[in-house]
């Protein structure tokens, strides 16, 4: 007769090893759901859920980003700035501070100080089409029309799926030199 083994039994201690599992599971079940929500378009009921979240993850990237994300959809262009802005400070690196401070500053009136910020950004946002595509915006709002219209191309030619071509047709903020395009 062969002497039968058991597997051994997998426990779970509740030592501080293991609460830096649950808490980052506890992490991904309320980002996940925020995410959820957002989808949704239950805009409060995912920026509640981004509070519960513990304060050590709340500059996180992904949690200020989708913050903003939210935000902005709100239309709640101060709120987003201001988050915006704490992702330009804690992530310098990231140009989604940049741009997204950048738009609200421009959607709250405020647009030679967009450009400035979105000018400041990181040398990344060199190579994004949107750079250039709010820069023309932004170059066209204050008056500035032959620097708005190189901007603008320089957009285009980054834009493999014509994408912000399409959008410059109806953009209010490029309605002077439409006829350039």
């Amino acid at each position: 007769m062969k002497a039968f083994r058991c597997a051994p039994m997998i426990s779970f201690d509740h030592s501080a090893r293991s609460g830096d599992f649950l808490r980052a599971m506890t992490f991904d079940r309320i980002f996940s759901m925020a995410e959820g929500y957002l989808e949704l378009g239950m805009f409060d009921d995912a920026l509640e859920h981004l509070d519960q979240l513990n304060g050590e993850y709340q500059d996180r990237f992904v949690v200020l980003q989708l913050r903003v994300g939210i935000l902005l959809r709100k239309k709640d262009w101060n709120q987003a700035l201001q988050f915006s802005l704490r992702i330009c400070a804690i992530h310098p690196e990231e140009g989604y501070g940049y741009v997204h401070a950048a738009f609200c500053l421009h959607e709250l009136g405020r647009t030679a100080e967009a450009k400035q910020t979105l000018l400041g950004g990181p040398a990344c946002l060199l190579d994004d089409a949107v750079y250039y595509y709010n820069l023309a915006c932004y170059d066209a709002v204050l008056g500035n029309l032959e620097q708005a219209k190189v901007y603008l191309h320089a957009s285009f030619r980054m834009d493999k799926d014509k994408t912000f071509r399409e959008l410059a047709k109806n953009d209010p903020d490029l309605s002077q030199i439409r006829d350039e395009f």
